[in-house]
């Protein structure tokens, strides 16, 4: 059976891409960065979503032989020009905070008028191939920064999201709803074909 490397130890991330990428392949041994010894991971230095999706499935393959698919992925808010983006988890700084990154998203942007709270959550999936052959695919979200947020589910800025068309934020759909809408879930859904053309 073909193997592929999911790059990532986020358990919450990868609970998601396995809900996703598990049926869509379902010819393919998945496995994590969990069943392999640990390397040290680069850092996230790109500018883009695309960039260190690339440096973390390049990094993956180089360590396990397998192809590797890997995601980054965060928020873009209008009125701070397309921030937090690729700083998305540690927006707040050290240690990485949820709950902290919102505080300070809702902060950053508490008088900005309802009308011009537009966001959008981005996620750049990268495949790579030992070979290696690269591609990426992106999926995306758009709709608005609420003032407080609602939910128990999901993780990161979910809670605060509602997406356009839609009444509840990320953080109320059922995982199942969260997966047929989400970035990540458009952007797995995109790659999935490509990866099955090949392995």
């Amino acid at each position: 059976m073909p193997r592929l490397v999911l790059a990532t130890h986020n358990k919450k991330k990868l609970l998601e891409i396995e809900r996703i990428v598990g049926p869509l392949l379902p010819s393919l041994e998945v496995l994590t960065l969990d069943d392999f010894e640990a390397y040290d991971e680069p850092v996230e230095s790109e500018l883009t979503f695309a960039g260190n999706a690339l440096l973390k499935a390049r990094a993956a393959v180089a360590r396990t032989g397998l192809p590797a698919l890997a995601d980054d992925s965060g928020l873009a808010v209008d009125a701070l020009n397309g921030m937090p983006g690729v700083l998305s988890a540690r927006w707040a700084g050290k240690p990485k905070s949820d709950e902290r990154n919102n505080a300070l998203l809702l902060e950053q942007i508490e008088d900005v008028p309802d009308e011009f709270r537009a966001a959008a959550f981005v996620s750049a999936v990268a495949f790579v191939l030992p070979s290696g052959e690269e591609q990426v695919v992106e999926g995306r979200v758009p709709g608005v920064i609420l003032r407080a947020g609602r939910g128990e589910g999901g993780f990161g800025y979910d809670p605060l999201f509602l997406p356009d068309g839609v009444d509840q934020t990320m953080a109320e759909l059922t995982a199942e709803e969260k997966d047929e809408l989400s970035h990540r879930g458009r952007a797995l859904r995109a790659v999935a074909p490509l990866v099955a053309a090949v392995l």
